[in-house]
């Protein structure tokens, strides 16, 4: 794909956040603060570093959600074919 004819995300903020070590742009400052704690950790200053830890806790309590509704949605789909093939037999 090439640049001209990529399209921002219509909730795209004006300015994106941009890495003040490496110059990569991200799309919100929690990406940033993941980026900065993956690729710059010893370059980080005290609150850089707080930052980083809230956004991986805030990612991680994102990602238990996730994984708990992706179960829930098997299990589902699991117990819907064994009553589908309770009926069929």
């Amino acid at each position: 794909m090439s640049e001209d004819s990529y399209t921002p995300p219509p909730d795209a903020p004006e300015e994106p956040a941009t890495c003040a070590y490496c110059g990569e742009r991200f799309v919100d400052d929690e990406l940033l603060a993941l980026h900065h704690g993956l690729a710059h950790e010893e370059e980080l200053s005290e609150a850089e570093t707080d930052a980083y830890r809230a956004a991986r806790e805030a990612e991680r309590d994102e990602m238990r959600l996730f994984r708990l509704k992706a179960l829930a949605a098997l299990v589902a789909i699991y117990f819907g074919f064994i009553f589908v093939y309770a009926f069929v037999v």
